[in-house]
């Protein structure tokens, strides 16, 4: 996740960020290749909405996703248990998947695939899955709720490639391999949540990153006309779906990664999923050479995903020990 320096502003809490009906799609496999090829007005209706809600947000909320939630319950169990319970699946350089304890917050992270080896060079990077023993039910739940985002990571990015006019499979051809990780958070009470609201804002590196929440909210987005920030109200079994650096990239700034944040509540804690929707590692990202003409020069270098991706993974316990790239590092000069 790119960083964003950004001191606390007056927050709006009628957020007017959509919420958008995923019925036509639910029951499909994959979309139409073509927008010429579509018949149902639902179908286009939707394709349109996404589109402005990339323009406008960046971000935008769905229902009739057909996405499993059984994972929250087992969530909130596993971060309830004792401390040295969870720390036995601890993560680390070698292991950048399982638990950490951090300032406000508690993670647990998975990755859809058990095991992940790729090479960069003559580099190897690998993920290995750490599953904690109690509850004995969340390593199924986890599994069945991946299988369920990759399904409508893969429709989401089929709707977002036919709202730029492209091939349906334009941008999940970059998927054959997902490199989709979950994050279990759990944020504790804050009496003062100003005090760790500047380091928590961000983008995502991701191509789009699916959040599933409890009802305490806290998820702040900061709104492209006017950088206000607004506060998203959360809709009981909706999901939040957020534009990640990669689509930006794509598209060549026609879409951008939102900015946002979390502002830890001052009596509750607060549980939120969060899946990193990205390519395979061995992808190299570029703005797309369909939305590149004369006038709309591309605007970034190409960049490595699986090494960009491992950059950001080293390291935890010492963050600061090490450069953390983001997409401004591939921007051409004067774009």
């Amino acid at each position: 996740m790119a960083e964003i320096t950004q001191k606390p502003t007056k927050i709006t809490y009628e957020d007017g960020i959509p919420t958008i009906d995923l019925t036509s799609i639910t029951s499909l496999d994959h979309l139409p290749n073509s927008n010429y090829e579509i018949t149902d007005s639902n179908l286009t209706k939707l394709i349109s909405e996404v589109g402005e809600a990339c323009e406008k947000w960046g971000l935008f909320r769905v229902v009739n996703h057909g996405v499993p939630l059984e994972i929250l319950e087992n969530a909130r169990e596993f971060f309830a248990l004792p401390k040295d319970e969870k720390m036995k699946v601890k993560r680390n350089e070698s292991y950048p998947m399982g638990y950490s304890d951090e300032t406000w917050k508690q993670i647990f992270e998975y990755s859809v695939n058990e095991s992940i080896v790729t090479k960069q060079g003559s580099n190897v990077f690998q993920v290995v899955n750490q599953w904690p023993q109690y509850p004995a039910e969340l390593r199924e739940s986890a599994q069945e709720y991946a299988r369920g985002v990759v399904k409508l990571g893969i429709k989401l990015l089929e709707v977002i490639a036919l709202s730029l006019g492209l091939s349906a499979n334009r941008l999940t051809e970059f998927h054959k391999d997902t490199s989709l990780a979950v994050r279990l958070h759990q944020y504790a009470p804050c009496p003062d949540p100003e005090r760790v609201l500047g380091p928590g804002t961000h983008t995502d590196t991701g191509c789009v990153t699916v959040l599933a929440q409890d009802d305490i909210g806290g998820l702040e987005l900061q709104r492209r006309s006017d950088s206000e920030w607004i506060a998203l109200k959360p809709v009981p079994g909706a999901l939040t779906i957020n534009l990640g650096d990669i689509v930006q990239v794509w598209s060549n700034d026609k879409y951008h990664s939102v900015v946002h944040r979390v502002r830890p509540n001052a009596k509750k804690e607060r549980l939120s999923i969060a899946s990193l929707f990205g390519p395979a590692y061995y992808v190299n990202v570029k703005p797309l050479e369909e939305l590149i003409n004369e006038e709309n020069c591309a605007k970034y270098r190409e960049y490595n995903w699986g090494k960009f991706r491992a950059s950001r993974m080293k390291n935890y316990d010492n963050k600061q020990s090490i450069e953390r790239q983001d997409i401004s590092h591939f921007r051409i000069n004067g774009n």
